[in-house]
């Protein structure tokens, strides 16, 4: 493993076990009022788009762990993720426009806790690919969080909405 990705070891250990459990803890919480849930698109969007960032932060923490590979190959592992996990954003984000309760501006800070990991991980595994170690892995990081905290908006938007 390159020193660069050893560094940060245990925090990709950490972010395999939380990622991992809170993604176990969504799937149990949605299926509670899943025939609600799937009656509405925006919600299955919603819900597909906060499992999808899961998936992607766990992806790419467990792939920062795969042993002896280069840190650009890290970065087209986490670009390729990213590019998953960004498809079921955009799809969320397009329902969210096709709302039409919701203003312009709740729109667009709707659609902004979606995608501000999607750009995190984007930039990170471009720095990667493009050799520089450190900044990428910062943005990898900065991702995974993000990606985990938009996960939580987007699931805590959709148990509620379901029950009103």
């Amino acid at each position: 493993m390159p020193e660069a990705l050893e560094e940060w070891t245990d925090f990709n250990v950490a972010m395999v076990g939380a990622t991992a459990a809170l993604a176990g803890l969504l799937i149990v919480a949605m299926s509670v009022n899943l025939k609600s849930i799937i009656t509405s698109v925006a919600l299955t969007a919603r819900v597909a788009a906060a499992l999808s960032m899961l998936v992607v932060a766990l992806a790419a923490s467990a792939l920062g762990l795969a042993p002896e590979q280069p840190v650009w190959a890290y970065g087209l592992e986490v670009l390729a993720a990213t590019a998953v996990g960004a498809y079921f954003e955009l799809q969320a984000i397009r329902e969210i426009h096709h709302q039409p309760i919701f203003s312009r501006r709740q729109r667009f800070t709707k659609s902004l806790a979606g995608t501000t990991p999607v750009v995190a991980y984007l930039a990170g595994s471009v720095l990667l690919i493009a050799g520089f170690d450190a900044a990428g892995l910062w943005f990898v990081a900065v991702g995974a969080i993000l990606a985990i905290a938009s996960a939580i908006l987007h699931s805590w938007v959709v148990l509620v909405e379901v029950l009103r």
